[in-house]
C-alpha cells in the first residue's frame, strides 16, 4: 500500500494528538477505514518510537529517574496489585516497558550497591521471575505485556513478522525458478552488509535490472528510509549493483525516486519480472 506524503503526514498528525495505547489504534482505523490495518498498526508504532526518541532524555535525568522510583515505593506501598508502573508510564507520556527498566535499573542498585549490567537487565525483563522481588516482577510484567511498541514481546513479535517476509520472499523467488544466494550464505562468506537476496541471474521489473531484494516487514517513511539507504542500501547499491526493496507494509510513493540511480521500491513482490533467460530465449 503506497500513500502519498499528504496522506501520511495525516495519519501523523493524528497520531500526534493522541496516547500510544490499543484504544488509539482503534481510533485510527476507525478515522483512516480505506488503509490496510498493517499498514496504519507499522506507521503508529514507528511514530510513537520518534515521540519516545524525541523525549528519552528527560526521563532519563538523575532527578527523573529518582521522583519515577519514590512515586513506585509510595504506589506499591499503599497497593502493591495496582499497575502502578503502567500508570506512571502512561501518565508521563512514556513507554511502560522502559519505565520498568528505569525502576529495575534503579532497585537493582540499591539492592547491589552496583551498576546492574545490560545483560542482566535484558535477561530480567524478558523473564520477570527472575527479579528477586515479586512485586517489582508483577510490575514490570504488567508493562512489557501492556506496551505495544516497545519491550521484549514486541522484539519477539517483529522479529518474528520479519521472518516470516524472508520465508515468504524466498518461497516466491523458488516459484518463479530464480536462483539465489541468501543472506546467511552471503556472511558466512564474510560479506558484513548483505541484502536478503542476491540473484545469481538479474532480473528486470518494471524495466530496471535487479541484483539483488532487501525484505522489510514495515512502513517506509521518510526517517526509516533515510536511515536505511545510508547504512544499508546504497552499501550494497555499491557492492552489487541496482536492487529492489520490498516494503511490505507499503511507503511514501515520493520516496521512489531512485530508480534511476537503481534503488526500485514496491510494496510486494513484483509480478512481472523479466528474467534474462526469457528474453534471450525470444531474439
Amino acid at each position: 500500500m503506497k500513500l502519498s506524503k499528504a496522506q501520511y503526514d495525516e495519519i501523523a498528525q493524528f497520531l500526534g494528538h493522541v496516547q500510544p495505547t490499543r484504544q488509539s489504534l482503534r481510533k485510527l482505523k476507525e478515522k483512516f477505514p480505506s488503509q490496510s490495518q498493517s499498514t496504519l498498526l507499522s506507521i503508529f508504532s514507528q511514530e510513537y518510537q520518534k515521540q519516545i526518541k524525541r523525549t528519552h532524555a528527560k526521563h532519563h535525568t538523575a532527578e527523573a529517574i529518582e521522583t519515577y522510583y519514590q512515586r513506585y515505593l509510595n504506589g506499591v506501598m499503599k497497593n502493591a496489585a495496582a499497575p502502578v508502573l503502567l500508570e506512571l508510564a502512561n501518565e508521563v507520556d512514556f513507554a511502560p516497558s522502559l519505565m520498568a527498566r528505569i525502576v529495575l535499573e534503579r532497585f537493582l542498585q540499591e539492592k547491589e550497591q552496583v551498576i546492574p549490567s545490560k545483560t542482566l537487565i535484558n535477561s530480567m525483563l524478558r523473564d520477570p521471575s527472575q527479579i528477586p522481588d515479586g512485586v517489582l516482577a508483577n510490575q514490570v510484567y504488567q508493562c512489557t505485556v501492556n506496551d505495544c511498541c516497545y519491550g521484549p514481546l514486541v522484539d519477539c513479535i517483529k522479529h518474528a513478522i520479519g521472518h516470516e517476509h524472508e520465508v515468504l520472499l524466498r518461497e516466491m523467488l523458488l516459484e518463479k525458478n530464480l536462483s539465489f544466494i541468501a543472506e546467511d550464505q552471503l556472511r558466512a562468506k564474510g560479506y558484513d552488509k548483505t541484502p536478503d537476496f542476491i540473484l545469481e541471474v538479474p532480473v528486470a521489473v518494471e524495466g530496471h535490472i535487479i541484483h539483488w531484494i532487501e525484505s522489510k516487514a514495515s512502513f517506509g517513511d521518510e526517517s526509516s528510509h533515510q536511515a536505511y539507504l545510508q547504512d544499508q542500501f546504497w552499501s550494497y547499491w555499491n557492492r552489487f549493483g541496482p536492487g529492489l526493496v520490498i516494503y511490505w507494509y507499503g511507503f511514501i510513493e515520493e520516496l521512489d525516486c531512485h530508480r534511476e540511480r537503481g534503488i526500485l521500491l514496491k510494496d510486494c513482490f513484483p509480478t512481472d519480472i523479466v528474467t534474462l533467460r526469457h528474453s534471450m530465449a525470444q531474439h
